[in-house]
């Protein structure tokens, strides 16, 4: 069985711009590409499951969306394309009715399957709490980021304790072996 990583991307991967829906804005964490190497190295499958709900509120809409995740994979620029496995983009809004949106873990439970993960090996990486909350809800570890608002205080104050918490994606990264 195979291990995987399922990557969040607003303040995980690329800065979060709140709504970004043109790819020129698009810009990576520092680190990002290096953390990307490294486990792909280490035989990672990359999965990418992103929150948009600007699709729901009529901010902008699923085609812009992709093309801001292909903008990303431009930058990023690790052969082979494409990068990630499979791409949730989850366009439901807080008020819509709950299908991929994390903390759903369905994005994951199905990629597990689909793709014959072991879910022992498998992480969700992001910097919110509902990235954490897909991954223990879908049963697989989850490691946490201070790249977007939260901080590692911010962090132990949730009360997660059985989840890292790394500064950046790099960070995490590295901490893999």
């Amino acid at each position: 069985m195979r291990k995987a990583l399922f990557l969040d991307r607003d303040g995980t991967l690329i800065l979060d711009k709140c709504y970004l829906s043109d790819p020129a804005g698009v810009e990576l964490i520092p680190g990002v590409v290096e953390g990307l190497r490294r486990v792909r190295t280490l035989g990672y499958l990359l999965f990418l499951h992103t929150n948009q709900s600007g699709i729901g509120r009529g901010y902008y809409t699923l085609e812009d969306a992709v093309r801001c995740n292909e903008r990303m994979e431009e930058l990023i620029a690790l052969p082979p394309v494409p990068l990630f496995a499979d791409i949730c983009i989850a366009p439901e809004s807080s008020d819509q009715p709950v299908v991929y949106r994390k903390p759903s873990p369905r994005f994951l439970l199905e990629s597990i399957r689909r793709h014959g993960l072991d879910p022992a090996q498998c992480w969700m990486v992001g910097d919110r709490e509902s990235d954490i909350r897909a991954g223990l809800n879908a049963g697989i570890r989850a490691a946490a980021l201070c790249t977007g608002e939260l901080t590692r205080g911010d962090w132990e104050r949730l009360g997660f304790p059985d989840v890292p918490v790394y500064p950046d994606f790099g960070g995490f990264a590295a901490s893999l072996g």
